[in-house]
């Protein structure tokens, strides 16, 4: 083990050895203490500890949030606790450190400032009742740190071990902690018996009379005196008689007084009574605990302390008591010369600092020591005599009339530097020596120790920049934020300025300011001292409206203006002070550590106060630690503190869930006359944390009511309007009771004063635990009346095969006359398992062999338990996997580990296997059902139900071509769906008919688990896919798009890879007002997804509007002609239901008749997909969709001629699935564009015909080709037809990508293509987005058109607009076009968290994977290159992956398959190269690459071809070879 070489590395050790929390005090989250460094290290490689077997829980507890206060819980609950700090937080804690004094809690405390350390830190906590120990060395620091938590088993009380970490610093490494010494020493029944015990008390501001004691009986007592240590309360009076205690042993005078350990009376050895007795700890206690201590570690090592330490000549007449930096004086007095007046001097630390045994002091210094100097090393001097020399003075007894005792000095021990040690040795000397020695003298620079910054810099955390910018956009010049970190405030340090509370005395004085500013003004106004007549007349006009902000701000530059151009004595006296002519937005910021003790906070002073000023106070717990917090240190709820009193503006809001809410609760504060309280929501682990986290901790706070998004304006009732506008669904407890005043709901809030967090919590796992019991009893009930053995099935899915594969097996479990009884792992009561007798279990895998969702609590539960008696439960389990889905042989062991695990676990509790364990494997022949077919059989043997005749034929199971035959013309029953407010989902077979309808039924996936916790259904809500054909919009449309995803989503657009809008989060109460809204703007969601032809696309064009304008006329065509006919969809969001005649609305289209000519009641085996492409841009794809049309120009080169027909193209894949597989389009020939749309009709006949219904995985054109072949399919088109397709026309195609910036047509109207990466649309503090469209909405001419890239082409703009609308672009940041070519390139599907699909992150996660690969690209000058590179959440291929240069495509969280070699056009599909695969092996596997590129490549060469070439990855020439000659075999899964 390598040497220690620091004290907080010594100490770290020790603390992590020796306990079960650990509290690591830090500046920030993201930033190390030195002590977290090692402690964090020795946490993430999950070392044991020899308290916590399997190692502390490491809990970071940022510095000004009063950690102390993160200590009681766990001590309460029995656990060994430490703590491990700079001193900064001791005095702020002075509170709590009277009660943890009682508790055995070991502090670490590394002094501070490092260059000089504050011991007035110590001595000003010194009568909290801990002990404290100190050590000097790096030795002594494990010495004593491990001294420190032994005596806290022991005695019951807090210790506090400080050290000054400079001190030690030039100290020779030591060796690592004896793990045999420590054990010894802590005692392991001392520390089970503190681990056992348990404590209820809950307050934590008042005295709850607990104290620290010892229980002696006569028969207990040892021979020495020592009894046993325990905790209990208060003991009785009767108890607890006086005795005077032994004064030889003990602390005499005022240091009695001052001792930090209660002075109680000392039961003698020779006590002799039958009753036991239990009294506080005394000061002796101590003594005797610590000198055992010290005793054990100097048999093992030689190393022996004492309570005083004195090292120096035996005969020495002087001596030096220095409480402070030892190191300089220690080396300097080992060298002195005989010459020197300090040679032969003594030197005396404190080892025990407190209980200050001054007996023990006086027996350590040899009695030939005359003189002592008292060196005390304090910064902050409170009262005249320095609190160590009163001790030593006391302890020694001197003084004028006290013969015998030694001259006592106190000196004041300021900064010294080292080259003048001797120097300051000298100057104590003669003072110490002189007939009149000056008490309190300082030495050293005490001014230096003054300029000595504070210990932490006060940083803003980077994430909290967020609602900064936002203050900052709104307010502009008028923002004063108080107590801003980077003030200047004469005198008063940085910590203090920017405290809340003295930015709320700065306020009101700068308020009381401006007042005799504008008495000044109106003075002046009447004064006839200016230059000019009419600046009187301006001030006058000002001083009317001064505390009108609106009409004070207009005036105000005017103003100043008039004044600056004056000259006269009296304007240059106004403009000293011309910022008080506006009227400011005054903020004060504050944290969540407000929320604590309300009553003494800056909080209650500024509503109390009455003032206008507004507080942004920013809340950073996140959701998933909410439930692991002390419930006793219960955070307040601030925005419910402020409503009560009445006078105040409040709002809850979170920038990460609704950003327009944060601006309107900005506003409103702001116009407020009286105090705000914006309470702002942002969570954070640690203050780097990215933007994705902070996003999934607001989601689940706002979601499950735990941070309600509210606003409160008490002067809106004045105006007979409601007080209260809640912002998001759901509300927590209490402030629904203060909405409401419900008696009931009072009565039990004055019974069980828990605020709602707790409330909720309680209430989610009673509320989870009592539906699985009521579940189980219903259905146990209904089974009493049947006959047969019980049979109960568990299953845990995440695709329903294994929910399918129970639900069958019940059923024939029923018909063999067995009482089944199928659930969820999850819905069944675990503590019930022992009592069933035939447990069936099946388990599918997710991820890296990780356990459905709907399985993890109940395998969480059965793994860590220990007490289920499972010896009378027979049992059998089927796993469903992927044997080649990690296909590395060291990841083999995740193939059906689920099912494995549950086997093993399941026999380990004794459990009888019923069957061995049956493996489903998807590479079999028929999948999973290979081995199922093998397993069931087999069970039904082992039950005795295998010869059961008579069985009933099953029914075929139902599918989607089932589901849509029966749905009399997509109806189903959607419209009852909607209706029922009892759920938020619609059935199953309804959410594939919605589909086309143009929506999709989703749940947020960020909240499933919390949600489950808390009983509650999934958060379900609806994406919404608009039809637009060609990709093109009007800015009127633009404008009802963005007041849709503000009124019914979630605040944000998609701009998709189909060329339209899509919203996400519409509930389903909202799912038809939000469909009426897209048809009021001319628009339609029907065929946009579904087994139809869906959205047809369009090169955006923007250089040749004439052209453009041809295709498009061409691909409205084409869209309305294949357009479903069914009148299914105006009835179910259209119509209105008052309305007794509907049929004259229409919907895109013309027929509105019950049939479908050309679909039929069955309509598409799978989806159909239309594209055009206008050379030389391929940026739709054209080769990825079932039907590609690529425009052809007459010879004349102005107008279309027609297309060149490409057919089966197709990106879905699944995962291992060779039969599946991506394929570009083959050419069927040239048609005229007059006859285009029936072409893609007689196309999309034959696939309706011919395509595969019965197995939807190959259902899609491409596979119908592929199956018949090209020539084939060709000349049934033909058939149908009546006509040939001609050659292909000659065509080049030169990119994929978009063309970013400004264009002009040929008509001269500009077109400006912006940069929207990956099509998400919304605002953000740093880049206000949306907004900034919307403004050019509503000024624009021309039109919008979204490209297949996500990206948008602000189409059509006049010369004349030109300047307007790029002042727009840029103040908006729109404009900005300066990302590396990689970033304009790249495009990822929407993936988590709304995507039932999606395996892994894309959209939120591919723009931090480039940021990470763009340094790479600077390096090697490739910053401009074009590299197309493309992500996806799962294999379907929505991003089109499968034709990019680079594709990553998710296959479990965190983990992707890279594929490479792509064609840049977009004319080939790339090949796997890596499987499975996390960021750090993907950036180890780019960064050479593209390093090689930059090196090698050819004149012009693509980096899909590169790759090619230089032998990294084989070309794929067709789908079907795309399994193919990959980079990286799988192996063979055994």
């Amino acid at each position: 083990m390598a040497p220690i070489k620091t004290a907080a590395e010594a100490v770290s050790r020790i603390v992590y050895l020796c306990c079960d929390v650990v509290l690591s005090v830090q500046p920030a989250l993201g930033v190390d203490s030195d002590f977290s460094t090692h402690l964090h290290s020795y946490s993430a490689a999950r070392l044991p500890g020899l308290v916590a077997k399997e190692g502390p829980e490491v809990i970071a507890v940022r510095h000004n949030v009063d950690p102390l206060l993160s200590a009681f819980q766990p001590l309460r609950a029995g656990k060994l606790v430490s703590a491990t700090t700079s001193s900064s937080i001791l005095l702020p804690s002075i509170p709590h450190l009277y009660k943890l004094a009682q508790y055995p809690i070991v502090l670490h405390v590394s002094l501070h400032p490092s260059s000089s350390p504050d011991f007035s830190e110590i001595t000003a906590i010194r009568q909290s009742g801990f002990v404290f120990l100190q050590s000097e060395t790096l030795q002594e620091s494990q010495d004593l740190a491990l001294s420190a938590h032994a005596l806290a088993i022991k005695s019951g009380k807090g210790v506090i071990h400080f050290f000054d970490p400079a001190n030690s610093k030039e100290d020779r490494p030591i060796e690592a902690e004896n793990q045999e010494l420590i054990t010894e020493i802590l005692d392991s029944d001392s520390v089970r018996a503190l681990q056992f015990g348990r404590d209820e008390t809950s307050s934590l501001y008042v005295d709850d009379g607990r104290r620290a004691t010892v229980t002696e009986a006569a028969s207990a007592a040892t021979e020495d005196g020592r009894s046993k240590s325990e905790f209990t309360k208060e003991a009785t009076p009767q108890l607890t008689a006086e005795k005077p205690s032994n004064e030889e042993d003990s602390s005499v005078g005022s240091s009695v007084r001052e001792s930090s350990v209660d002075s109680g009376p000392t039961i003698s050895s020779k006590t002799s009574v039958e009753s036991s007795i239990t009294r506080p700890v005394t000061s002796d206690d101590i003594y005797d605990h610590v000198s055992g201590i010290w005793a054990r570690i100097a048999k093992a090592t030689g190393r022996v302390y004492q309570p005083f330490e004195y090292t120096g000549p035996a005969d020495a007449e002087s001596a030096l008591f220095i409480f402070g930096s030892t190191g300089l004086f220690v080396d300097e007095l080992a060298e002195a010369k005989s010459t020197d007046n300090f040679a032969k001097c003594g030197l005396i630390t404190a080892r025990l600092y407190r209980p200050w045994i001054g007996a023990r002091l006086a027996q350590s210094i040899p009695t030939s020591v005359k003189r002592v100097a008292v060196l005390e090393q304090i910064r902050r001097k409170t009262t005249k005599w320095g609190p160590v020399l009163l001790d030593v003075v006391t302890s020694l007894r001197a003084g004028p009339s006290t013969t015998g005792s030694p001259l006592i000095v106190g000196h004041q021990l300021g900064y010294i530097e080292p080259a003048t040690v001797r120097q300051a040795l000298r100057g104590i000397f003669q003072n110490l020596t002189s007939s009149t020695p000056i008490q309190n003298l300082e030495v050293g620079s005490h001014e230096s120790l003054r300029q000595f910054p504070d210990q932490y810099d006060l940083v803003q955390p980077k994430v909290e920049n967020a609602y900064m910018k936002i203050l900052h956009q709104v307010f502009g010049d008028r923002l004063h934020i108080a107590n801003r970190l980077d003030a200047s405030n004469a005198g008063i340090s940085a910590t203090v300025a920017a405290t809340p509370e003295y930015g709320f005395g700065s306020l009101l004085a700068r308020k009381e300011h401006r007042k005799r500013f504008i008495a000044e003004v109106r003075d002046a106004a009447a004064a006839n001292d200016f230059t000019t007549d009419t600046i009187q007349v301006w001030l006058s006009k000002w001083a009317l409206s001064a505390e009108d902000s609106q009409k004070a701000n207009i005036i105000a530059p005017d103003v100043v203006s008039r004044l600056s151009n004056d000259g006269s004595g009296l304007a240059s006296t106004l403009l000293e002070s011309k910022s008080l002519f506006f009227n400011e937005s005054q903020w004060l910021i504050g944290s969540d550590a407000w929320a604590y003790d309300m009553g003494n906070s800056g909080v209650h002073h500024v509503i109390a106060s009455g003032a206008n000023v507004n507080m942004l106070i920013i809340d950073s717990q996140p959701w998933s630690e909410r439930a692991a917090s002390d419930e006793a240190r219960r955070k307040k709820d601030i925005g419910l503190y402020a409503m009560n009193f009445g006078n105040a503006y409040v709002a809850s809001v979170a920038v990460y869930s609704s950003y327009t809410q944060v601006l309107e609760a900005m506003i409103e504060a702001d116009q407020f006359d009286g105090p705000s309280v914006v309470v702002a929501y942002l969570p954070y682990h640690t203050e780097d944390d990215s933007p994705l986290t902070v996003l999934q901790e607001t989601k689940k706070a706002v979601d499950l009511g735990y941070w309600p998004l509210y606003r409160w304006n008490p002067n809106k009732e004045e105006n007979g309007e409601p007080n209260f506008s809640l912002d998001s669904e759901r509300i927590k407890q209490e402030l629904e009771e203060f909405l409401r005043r419900d008696n009931h709901l009072t009565q039990l809030m004055n019974r069980q004063p828990k605020f709602a967090a707790n409330l909720s919590e309680s209430y989610g796992t009673e509320l989870r635990a009592l539906q699985k019991r009521k579940a189980k009893d219903a259905y146990n009930t209904m089974l009493e009346s049947l006959y047969g053995a019980p049979m109960t099935i568990l299953f845990a899915s995440d695709n329903g095969n294994a929910e399918s594969l129970a639900k069958r097996l019940g059923n024939r479990g029923k018909a063999r006359g067995l009482k089944t009884l199928v659930m969820a792992m999850d819905d069944y009561p675990l503590d019930d398992l022992p009592t069933e007798e035939n447990v069936v279990l099946l388990s599918s895998t997710a991820g890296q062999g990780e356990f459905p969702q709907n399985g993890r609590a109940f395998w969480d539960a059965l793994k860590d338990t220990t007490e289920l008696d499972l010896s009378q439960v027979n049992y059998t389990v089927f796993a469903l996997g992927d044997s080649h889905y990690w296909p590395r042989k060291e990841d083999k062991i995740y193939y059906n580990k689920p099912g494995k695990d549950l086997d093993a676990r399941i026999s380990f509790l004794g459990g009888k296997r019923l069957v061995d364990v049956g493996l489903g494997d998807d590479q079999d022949p028929d999948s999973y059902q290979t081995g199922y077919a093998e397993w069931e059989p087999k069970l039904w043997q082992a039950l005795g139900v295998d010869k059961v005749e008579g069985l009933p034929e099953e029914p075929p199971p139902i599918t989607n071509e089932d589901i849509k035959i029966q749905s009399n013309f997509l109806r189903g029953t959607i419209t009852e769906g909607l209706e029922d407010p009892s759920t938020g989902a619609i059935s199953a077979s309804d959410q594939q008919l919605t589909k086309f309808h143009g929506t999709y039924m989703q749940d947020d996936r960020d909240l499933r688990d919390e949600r489950k916790a808390q009983g509650l259904e999934p958060a379900y809500s609806f994406m919404i896919r608009c039809r637009l054909d060609g990709g093109v919009a009007t800015p009127s449309q633009w404008l009802q798009m963005d007041s849709i995803s503000s009124s019914y989503g979630n605040e944000t657009m998609k701009l998709t890879t189909r060329q339209t809008f899509q919203f996400h989060g519409v509930v389903k109460s909202k799912l038809k007002s939000a469909m009426r809204g897209i048809n009021k703007a001319l628009m339609t969601t029907i065929a946009a997804c579904g087994d139809v032809n869906r959205n047809i696309m369009l090169s955006p064009l923007p250089t040749k509007s004439a052209f453009h304008h041809d295709v498009h006329q061409v691909a409205a065509r084409i869209s309305d002609h294949l357009l479903p006919a069914t009148t299914a969809y105006h009835e179910i969001w259209l119509k209105d239901s008052d309305s007794p005649d509907e049929k004259h609305t229409k919907i895109a289209g013309d027929a509105i008749v019950d049939k479908e000519p050309l679909y039929g009641p069955t309509y598409l085996p799978r989806k159909f997909k239309i594209t055009i492409a206008i050379p030389p841009h391929n940026d739709t794809d054209v080769y990825a969709h079932d039907v590609g049309l690529i425009a052809i120009k007459t010879a004349r080169g102005d107008h279309l001629d027609g297309f060149n027909v490409l057919v089966g193209g197709g990106m879905g894949v699944t995962h291992n699935n060779k039969k599946t597989y991506p394929r570009t389009g083959s050419m069927l020939g040239y048609f005229a564009a007059s006859q285009i749309h029936l072409v893609c009709e007689k196309i999309m006949l034959v696939q309706r015909d011919h395509g595969d219904r019965k197995n939807r995985k190959h259902a899609r054109l491409k596979y119908t080709i592929d199956d018949m072949g090209v020539d084939v399919f060709r000349s049934k088109v033909e058939e149908l037809l009546g006509s040939k397709f001609e050659a292909p026309k000659p065509f080049e195609f030169k990119s994929n990508v978009d063309t970013f910036g400004w264009q002009k047509d040929e008509f001269g109207m500009n077109h400006f293509l912006m940069f929207i990466e990956n099509g998400r649309v919304e605002d953000t503090a740093d880049f206000p987005m949306r907004t900034g469209l919307r403004e050019i909405a509503k000024v624009h001419k021309g039109d919008f058109r979204l490209t297949p890239n996500q990206h948008l082409c602000l189409s059509g703009v006049p010369d004349g607009d030109l300047d307007m609308i790029k002042g727009m672009l840029k103040k908006y940041k729109l404009d900005n076009l300066q990302f590396s070519a990689l970033r304009l390139s790249s495009s990822a599907c929407v993936a988590f968290p709304t995507c039932g699909l999606a395996m892994a992150e894309s959209e939120r996660y591919l723009p931090k994977l480039i940021t990470k690969l763009e340094g790479c690209l600077e390096e090697n000058g490739l910053r401009q290159d074009s590299i197309v590179m493309r992500m996806t959440g799962c294999p379907n291929g929505c991003a089109r992956p499968w034709l990019a240069e680079v594709a990553f495509v998710g296959k479990a969280y965190g983990a992707y398959n890279m594929y490479l070699g792509g064609g840049y056009h977009g004319q080939r599909l790339n090949k796997l190269y890596r499987s499975s695969i996390a960021e750090e092996e993907i950036l180890d596997i780019m960064k050479p690459l593209l390093k090689r590129y930059a090196l090698e490549r050819q004149d012009g060469e693509r980096f899909g071809d590169f790759v090619i070439r230089i032998g990294v990855i084989k070309p794929t020439k067709e789908g079907k070879t795309f399994h193919e000659d990959v980079a990286e075999e799988e192996s063979d899964g055994e």
